[in-house]
Formats: C-alpha cells, sequence, structure tokens
C-alpha cells in the first residue's frame, strides 16, 4: 500500500528560498507553490479564500518584503507583508490543523551581542524591517501556539541573486573588488535549508522559535574572499584575486541600521533534530562548484 505523501504548501514560490522548496520537495512530497502574483500577501481575504480551499499537512512562509531599505520608506506595507500576513496564515493553519513554519531573520536583533545569539537572546531591531519581521514572529504565535518560526541568516542559493553572485559578477569583471568587514552573521545555503526543514514537518512538539543556519560565522569581506578563492581553484575566470575591506559606516547608500552581528546558534536545532548544519564554507563551495561553475544541475 502506497504512504501518503505530505501536502506542503509554500508562500513566497518566487523568492530565492521559496523556490528552492518548490523544487528540492516536489521529489518527496506533494507540493503548491504561490508566487507573488498568485497569491498577495497584502490581501488578508485572498490568503484565506486561497488557502482554505487547499486540503494541506504544511504552510511554509517565505514570503516577505526583504528590501530592508524601502521597509524604512514603506512601513506601512512592510507590517501589512511581515507582520499581519504570517498572522493571518497561522490563523488559517490553526483552523486547519496542518502545521505553519514561518521564516523569520536574524534582523531582529541590535547586533550588541558579539557571541550567538540564541532563541532565549530578546529581539531588539533596529530597523523597520526588523521591527516587522518581530511583530510577525508575535502575531504568528498569538493567533497559533504551535506555530514554527524559524530565523535564518544571510541566505544564498541558485533561484535568485544574492550578494556572493552580486560579488563573483563584480570580481569577473574588476580587479579591484571590497565588501564590508565589520559586519558578521552566517551565510546560509537555500538547498541546506530545504534539508533542515523536513524533521520539523511532523514534530509538533517543536513550536516556538527556532534558528537555522549553517555553522560557523564570517563578515561579508571573508565570505566574498572564500567564494572567489573557490572560483580560482575551479578554473573559474575571475580578474580579480583579492577582497579589499571596507566598512559598514562606508555603505553611504544604506538607509537602514543593520546589525553588525547577528550570528545565529544551531544549538536548539541540534538539541531537537540530532543534526549539525554543515560549515558554511562547505556550502558555499558546493554552490560554486554546481552553478557558477555551470556544472551539475
Amino acid at each position: 500500500m502506497e504512504t501518503r505523501k505530505t501536502k506542503i504548501v509554500v508562500v513566497g514560490a518566487g523568492g530565492r528560498l521559496g523556490a528552492a522548496l518548490v523544487r528540492e520537495y516536489a521529489r518527496d512530497f506533494e507540493v503548491v507553490g504561490f508566487d507573488h502574483a498568485q497569491l498577495d500577501l497584502g490581501a488578508p481575504e485572498q490568503l484565506r479564500s486561497t488557502l482554505e480551499s487547499l486540503d494541506f499537512d504544511v504552510v511554509i512562509n517565505a514570503a516577505a518584503q526583504t528590501k530592508v531599505d524601502r521597509c524604512e520608506t514603506h512601513q506601512e506595507e512592510a507590517f501589512a507583508l511581515n507582520a499581519e500576513a504570517p498572522r493571518v496564515l497561522a490563523a488559517i493553519c490553526r483552523v486547519k490543523k496542518a502545521r505553519f513554519i514561518h521564516i523569520s531573520t536574524d534582523y531582529v536583533f541590535d547586533g550588541e551581542k558579539r557571541e550567538p545569539y540564541t532563541e532565549e537572546d530578546e529581539a531588539r531591531p533596529i530597523s523597520v524591517y526588523g521591527e516587522s519581521k518581530r511583530e510577525g514572529e508575535r502575531r504568528a504565535l498569538e493567533a497559533n501556539n504551535r506555530a514554527l518560526i524559524v530565523r535564518v541568516s544571510w541566505v544564498f542559493g541558485p533561484d535568485r541573486p544574492s550578494f556572493i553572485d552580486a560579488i563573483l559578477k563584480k570580481a569577473r569583471e574588476e580587479e579591484e573588488i571590497s565588501a564590508v568587514a565589520d559586519k558578521y552573521a552566517t551565510p546560509t545555503y537555500t538547498l541546506d535549508i530545504c534539508e533542515l526543514l523536513k524533521p520539523l514537518f511532523n514534530d509538533h512538539r517543536e513550536r516556538g522559535l527556532l534558528h537555522l543556519a549553517n555553522s560557523g560565522e564570517c563578515n561579508w569581506q571573508e565570505y566574498a574572499q572564500w567564494a572567489l578563492d573557490c572560483c580560482h581553484a575551479r578554473g573559474i575566470p575571475m580578474k580579480a584575486r583579492k577582497v579589499g575591506a571596507t566598512s559598514l559606516a562606508a555603505m553611504k547608500n544604506f538607509i537602514a541600521k543593520r546589525p553588525v552581528y547577528s550570528v545565529l546558534s544551531n544549538g536548539r536545532y541540534q538539541q531537537v533534530t540530532g543534526e549539525t548544519p554543515r560549515h558554511w564554507r562547505h556550502a558555499v563551495a558546493d554552490y560554486v562548484h554546481n552553478y557558477v561553475a555551470g556544472e551539475g544541475k
């Protein structure tokens, strides 16, 4: 007798993480993905009418307004998408007795700490983006006390360009490149997140806040240098060899404040699942091998 497949709905299927979730999970689960054109986070009635008519076991909300500077100038939009929409989704899942997993961010922290943040650390956001995401966490848990809030950091992957793609594009074209050296977190690979979320689908005992990132920590300069080194090791043509250092204060085009240290501790995740996320360097090397080099998939 064939085992019934878990039915998963991914909200935000057009984004970097959402697209990866839909593609990777299609192999083992029944997956329905909605991008912004199909499902507008800012339209609560549409969320209800669309999702209430579906049969599903898990909803993963990977959608958000993630443009940190835009949130500063469009606060109403930020709170509608990042705070109110998660509440609506959480409530729908409570009624349908489905698992709700909401993706949040390391930007809920102020960056004053100098060791990895745990789930017990107080969230003190310093930007509208961080405030709206923190409020989304709070509202989702208020609407559904079985919801799981998964905080991630510096997400990269093949579906939409991120920092790593921008820096390597520059390195192909210019000999002199630089990156911020005084801001720390952990690059986290979308394909790793896909795998690491799986044990949490049916474990309804795990609820509340959970940090999930690749292991280790670095600044943007170290991240960029490692990606560049991986390219040179594989013989991928790059004009630049070294990544120079610049400072967060020098980024004059930034509107919003960014936390200077927002490394997330994986301790609780390891306790819950018995699994340790691999080091960010291994994840970046894999990404360069499979996608930047044009090999593999």
